[in-house]
């Protein structure tokens, strides 16, 4: 890694005050009886000075730039620069482009064979490469995680139902919520989504695919011969629902499971992140009224529902819902799945002569669904429903789209909410440090912006590092960001008098409405996530 003589980088790490005397001799009788590890990792794992330093101070001894790289530092898709196979060979990771450059981070900048090979690889597809150095724990590490870290529970030479197996169960373990079954034109390609990220999991030969192919549709029972779309349910795993969609692309078949934990728990909404100044009872449960969640999809809309829902759930109200698919089961509530022969609106008609209290709607998707949505709340009903839309005002654009009158919409919208989905720090690893120039640019802008103002003394904010306990991610769970449109009386007759979102939203502001930058910079004050994640969902800087 240090690419110059043991003993100077040791005396010269010991004269800038880095680590001490003693660290350093230890550190060299250590590497008397291991000889592969360089320097600079002995002293990382053994010496109390900081790890970022230590590293930034070696690249400096060195003529190198020093970063301690983590996996939260990758801004692109590796994969897309370089193969896998040749970022293990040369242990090397592109993590950012930038101005027609691309960093790249070595663990051994002494190897020119190894830097000229990528250099010229990165070179061919037109990007300039800035050279970058760290430990070679780290630089391994982000390359286990591309391939799921995950080869003592996924074995590629087991049979084909073993290994399809392995992969499902590996993914229950890591928590994913989707697993990608790729072909590409030389191997297989499977990934993880585990909380909203994709991960390269493994790589699988392709004279594999047409036996996979055949497992996969034969536990969700679809047709063999096809070679066309198809959807199908994997019964066969007690503890999941699992859907799966195949879909022909150039080079065969690619499948995506979507894994649906039966029985889980519901979190309550202030565990979701729903914040505490809002009163849940006061939001939701207004009879003769509609709300409706509104954001894009996969930022939890449904989950927070199915909070709402539980928080309602009481022996003396009927409760029914109506999904596509139903995801989690609730005790002494009535779900209907719709299939392929009926929709949303169809079934809301059935339901209506159910004597319903509560009724859930999975999704408003057009004009029928949303005319039956907001007719059953105008009729005595309490209706929930989702919609797609990018906050909690545009709910209200989206209705009038759909053909929706101003009147209705007025006389029956209660509340609408919207939120966005950001990882969770890691507990365990997360590592603090001052609020940097551009954090704050972004956030001094939002106080501007709303004509408010954070708390930022003494505040400190965190860097993922990662570690074992979160697969050395750096994050681990998701926690949403929200908004809250009570819709009073001023609301419903700007809307009723057709104003614009624009005018809509100032009068909101003006009686609490607290936007979802508001609400997720106050998550990132807290500690619970950081700027980076804010700014992936909300691009304030």
């Amino acid at each position: 890694m240090e690419g110059s003589k043991r003993q100077p980088l040791g005396v010269e790490l010991v004269r800038r005050g880095i680590v001490s005397e003693k660290e350093v001799n230890d550190a060299l009788e250590y590497q008397k009886t291991h000889r592969d590890i360089k320097l600079g990792e002995i002293l990382k794992n053994t010496s109390s000075c900081d790890k970022a330093v230590l590293i930034e101070q070696i690249g400096d001894i060195i003529g190198e730039k020093g970063i301690l790289i983590n996996a939260n530092d990758i801004e692109i898709d590796i994969e897309k620069y370089i193969s896998l196979d040749v970022a293990k060979e040369c242990k090397a990771v592109p993590f950012e482009i930038y101005s027609g450059k691309i960093r790249v981070c070595f663990s051994d900048t002494s190897n020119r064979a190894h830097i000229d090979k990528v250099r010229l690889i990165l070179l061919n597809k037109g990007l300039v490469m800035d050279r970058y150095i760290s430990f070679e724990e780290n630089v391994v590490s982000i390359l286990n995680m591309l391939e799921g870290d995950v080869s003592e529970n996924i074995d590629i030479n087991d049979d084909t139902v073993k290994l399809v197996d392995s992969i499902i169960k590996t993914a229950m373990s890591k928590r994913a919520s989707d697993i990608h079954f790729e072909p590409m034109e030389n191997k297989i390609r499977i990934r993880f989504r585990i909380d909203g990220e994709l991960y390269t999991i493994t790589e699988i030969s392709n004279d594999k695919q047409p036996s996979i192919i055949g497992r996969l549709k034969s536990i969700s029972n679809m047709y063999q011969e096809k070679q066309e779309d198809q959807d199908g349910r994997i019964v066969s795993y007690p503890a999941y629902n699992i859907r799966v969609s195949s879909q022909k692309n150039i080079y065969g078949e690619k499948f995506v499971l979507r894994l649906l934990k039966k029985n889980q728990n519901i979190k309550d909404l202030y565990e979701l992140g729903f914040p505490k100044t809002e009163d849940v009872a006061k939001c939701f449960n207004k009879k003769n009224s509609i709300t409706i969640m509104g954001a894009p999809t996969g930022e939890g809309k449904t989950t927070s529902l199915y909070s709402i829902v539980n928080y309602l759930n009481r022996p003396e109200i009927n409760i029914t819902t109506v999904e596509d698919p139903v995801e989690i089961r609730i005790d002494g509530i009535n779900q209907i799945e719709i299939g392929a022969k009926s929709n949303f609106s169809s079934a809301l008609r059935t339901i209506l002569r159910q004597d319903p209290d509560i009724i859930l709607v999975g999704e408003i998707r057009d004009k029928e669904t949303a005319e039956i949505s907001l007719q059953a709340g105008q009729t005595g009903h309490y209706v929930l429903s989702t919609i797609h839309t990018i906050d909690a005002i545009e709910v209200i654009t989206r209705l009038r789209k759909l053909g929706i009158s101003n009147y209705d919409i007025a006389s029956t919208l209660a509340t609408t909410v919207s939120q966005r989905l950001v990882r969770k720090l890691c507990p365990k690893c997360a590592k603090e440090r001052d609020f940097n120039e551009e954090e704050l640019k972004a956030i001094s802008m939002i106080e501007e912006k709303y004509g408010i103002k954070f708390d930022l003394k003494d505040k400190k904010t965190y860097d993922a590092v990662g570690c074992e306990f979160c697969n050395h991610i750096g994050y681990i769970d998701r926690i949403a960001m929200f908004e809250i449109l009570k819709v009073d009386e001023k609301i419903k007759e700007l809307i009723s008098n057709d104003e614009s979102p624009l005018t809509i939203k100032k009068e909101a502001l003006q009686s609490g409405y607290v936007p979802l930058e508001i609400d997720g910079i106050n998550k990132v004050i807290s500690g619970i996530t950081n700027m980076k994640e804010l700014n992936k969902k909300l691009i304030l800087y």
